[in-house]
């Protein structure tokens, strides 16, 4: 633990230092960045003034992250860990977003709901998206529901692909080689034409792996390779009737069969497939001040999964649609009103009439205001929810900001807000354990946080506290099968500041969490426990970037993650078992090369370069030093 804090202090008198040197420089010598548009917020707010924890991976970070995937992009940002990121690539990959489960984060793909009803929580699975096919990531902290109904409860994360057509066809694509006998590459196509444009993005990867369950020093015969494929097209038109309309049609097929072990220490050799379908459109009616947006979307995932005992097929089909309409009035006020609706279905019998639906309407609206006497914004508002198995809930959201300096150099912020989760169809109607009496599990949430920007933008600093406490947890309790029963109080803090010298860029980040969860044994006794499964109490950051040349960027990212508790099932004493997991560092490496005027670079990016040995979860491999190297184009 002291060598933590060892490490947090230098890291931050690092900052400091980097601060002072900045302010003995010419101010030319920084470069202030634009205020970014969140589209996620439905009324494509500036990031100044908005009173919510934002964080944008820009489109330059996913091009200097051809050598990683989603989940690894994910988990190098403050606030989030992705359980699995580092292991071997088919295992589940678990997104904690400020410490909640991976069923509390909602996922977005171009501002549309992207979700599985036929898994464990409903969760879209990030392992099928190419990190090549996607322009930049909006993150959205602390509860959403207001916006956007169930499972927004941590947060939300928006996904928005690549839609940059020219007025000529471009071409671009990637190719790329590293450990383990991993390949992969990706060819894209867009253009303008009058009033047509489309974006068209195949992806292709492949990997050897490596052996998913840990291998025991007691095992007497080496465990086999637990590899991967995946291929993934994403095609976007837009079409545009007139100055005021458009409609984006998208289809989007996404396929990955996966190797996979039995368990912590326990070889296999079992394999699924998952079959992702996701076909809509998005229709915009503009106004002189505001505009009318629909957004549909039909999904169909299929899941067979192949072990020992046979094949278990599973089927999620989703239907979502989500009309609003936005307006600004004067200067300083903006509307936001809407109607959305989730229609589920999942098939967990093979059979090929659907077992079991469920909807869940939501009507809710918000007020929107900015730039009050140059000081104040607030935004307001509430949601009313109708599910067909449980009946009705509502939620709010309240948010204030103030600059107390003037172009956003000292901001003060918070948000007080509820959230929730619906039942999913596995706890609702699934094969064990199913109670269709279920009730929605509740979020109070609370967040204050402070942030300034100093000499010209270049150094920025985001302090935030928050606070979530979930209520009617639904947990699955043998021989009872699903309950609302748990509770769960987290406190935590963020803090992330950053530098940039125009050449040098520098980041830090340090979160701390403090949770407790009480649940009952099987007598009914409350039980306590003040840790959550697989999130370190303390994470810590930082990251340095430098463009040595116009052509030569190079940069260095190290995280350090704290001690944590896991929950082993030990298949020969069918029991769990606590078990503790050290702490541990990463420390990564990035490189890249331009010609022919940025249309050609190479990269390499190395990860865990000390070949650190570590365990993300308890039984299970985590990958040593291994590296991804390639090229990617842009032809105009």
């Amino acid at each position: 633990m002291k060598k933590n804090y060892v490490r947090i202090a230098v890291g931050l008198g690092f900052a400091q230092l980097a601060l002072l040197s900045i302010a003995a420089n010419a101010q030319d010598t920084t470069r202030a960045l634009k205020d970014v548009v969140v589209s996620a917020t439905k009324v494509d707010q500036k990031q100044s003034q908005i009173g919510k924890t934002v964080t944008i991976i820009t489109r330059e970070q996913l091009e200097r992250s051809s050598g990683k995937n989603v989940a690894e992009l994910l988990g190098e940002q403050a606030g989030i860990i992705v359980n699995g990121a580092g292991s071997n690539p088919g295992l589940n990959k678990d997104i904690f977003l400020r410490g909640a489960d991976n069923k509390y984060t909602l996922i977005l793909l171009d501002g549309v709901l992207v979700s599985d009803p036929s898994g464990l929580g409903g969760a879209f699975d990030i392992r099928l998206l190419s990190i090549d096919q996607i322009d930049h990531i909006e993150i959205l902290k602390g509860g959403q529901s207001t916006l956007y109904g169930s499972d927004a409860v941590a947060g939300v994360i928006n996904i928005v692909t690549k839609k940059n057509a020219t007025s000529s066809p471009s071409i671009n694509g990637i190719a790329t080689a590293g450990s383990y006998g991993t390949l992969k590459g990706s060819l894209g196509l867009n253009a303008q034409l009058k009033n047509l444009s489309y974006n068209i993005i195949y992806s292709h990867e492949r990997s050897d792996g490596v052996s998913e369950a840990a291998r025991p020093d007691t095992a007497t015969k080496p465990y086999d390779k637990d590899g991967y494929n995946q291929d993934a097209v994403n095609a976007q038109f837009s079409i545009k009737f007139s100055d005021r309309f458009n409609v984006n049609p998208f289809i989007r097929y996404l396929y990955g069969n996966y190797k996979y072990d039995d368990g912590g220490f326990t070889d296999a050799n079992n394999s699924f497939t998952s079959k992702h379908l996701n076909v809509g459109t998005n229709a915009v009616y503009r106004l002189d001040k505001g505009s009318f947006n629909l957004n549909y979307s039909y999904e169909n995932t299929n899941r067979v999964y192949n072990d020992a005992f046979g094949s278990s097929p599973f089927v999620g089909r989703l239907n979502f649609a989500d009309f609003y309409f936005n307006h600004q009035i004067g200067d300083h006020i903006k509307i936001l009103a809407g109607v959305d609706n989730r229609y589920s279905q999942m098939n967990a019998s093979g059979k090929s009439k659907v077992d079991s639906s469920a909807n869940l309407l939501g009507a809710y609206t918000s007020v929107f205001l900015s730039n009050i006497d140059s000081i104040f914004n607030l935004e307001a508002g509430g949601r009313y929810n109708h599910q067909s198995k449980y009946g009705n809930n509502w939620t709010y959201s309240v948010t204030p900001s103030f600059n107390v300096l003037k172009n956003d150099k000292l901001k003060l912020f918070g948000t007080i807000s509820t959230s929730f989760k619906a039942p999913d169809l596995s706890a609702l109607f699934g094969q064990y354990g199913p109670n269709p009496n279920l009730k929605p599990e509740r979020s109070h949430s609370y967040e204050a946080g402070v942030s300034t920007k100093l000499f010209d933008d270049a150094f920025k600093l985001r302090v935030v506290a928050y606070k979530r406490n979930i209520s009617e947890a639904i947990i699955y309790l043998y021989p009872q099968g699903y309950l609302n029963q748990d509770k769960q109080n987290v406190k935590g803090i963020e803090i992330e500041p950053s530098l940039n010298l125009g050449k040098l860029t520098l980041s830090l980040y340090y979160t701390y969490i403090n949770a407790q969860s009480i649940t009952k044994d099987t007598s009914g006794k409350p039980v306590v426990q003040n840790y959550l499964y697989r999130v370190p109490k303390n994470t810590f950051g930082a990251f340095a970037g430098v463009k040595a040349t116009k052509k030569l960027y190079i940069s260095v990212n190290y995280r350090n993650y704290g001690q944590r508790t896991d929950l082993f099932y030990n298949s020969n004493t069918f029991g769990n078992e606590l078990q503790s997991l050290k702490s541990y560092n990463l420390v990564d490496a990035y490189a890249e090369y331009a010609f022919l005027n940025k249309q050609l670079k190479i990269f390499i990016d190395v990860k865990n370069i000390f070949n650190e040995k570590y365990a993300e979860l308890y039984g299970y491999t985590a990958l040593g030093t291994n590296f991804n190297a390639g090229l990617s184009f842009n032809i105009h």
